[in-house]
């Protein structure tokens, strides 16, 4: 089962009225499946440039899970890793602010992040510039 984060829109009043009734005539399930059918149009029209972008930048799409022993490797290599991705960028819990600060250079994620306190402020200071 996908992962799911939560968003918040505003709408208007006559917009939300047209979802509404939409909904209620049996288009859609629920305003959350209308919004997602939106969303997911959108995605699907732009999918050509979403694509194009990812392979111009070399990043990685989905999910990418960095761990202690992945940053200890980089830092034996004496090499400063560039992290971009599109999806979710799961720093594990037990990595250290100090390590990830050594070894990781730039930081650029579409999507989201989950990583320590620590760990989250050192990727603040490291967005990768466009």
């Amino acid at each position: 089962m996908a992962e799911f984060e939560k968003i918040t829109i505003n709408l208007s009043v006559v917009d939300l009225g047209s979802v509404d009734l939409l909904v209620d005539q049996g288009f859609y399930g629920s305003r959350t499946d209308f919004v997602r059918a939106a969303i997911r149009a959108q995605l699907d029209k732009h999918a050509g440039e979403v694509d194009r972008v990812v392979h111009t930048k070399t990043m990685v799409l989905g999910v990418t899970k960095i761990g202690r022993k992945d940053l200890e490797a980089a830092a034996r290599r004496h090499e400063r890793l560039k992290l971009q991705v599109l999806g979710v960028l799961i720093i594990d819990q037990d990595v250290p602010a100090a390590l990830f600060s050594e070894t990781v250079e730039a930081v650029q994620v579409y999507g989201s992040i989950r990583a320590s306190a620590d760990v989250r402020r050192v990727i603040e200071g490291k967005h990768l510039a466009e």
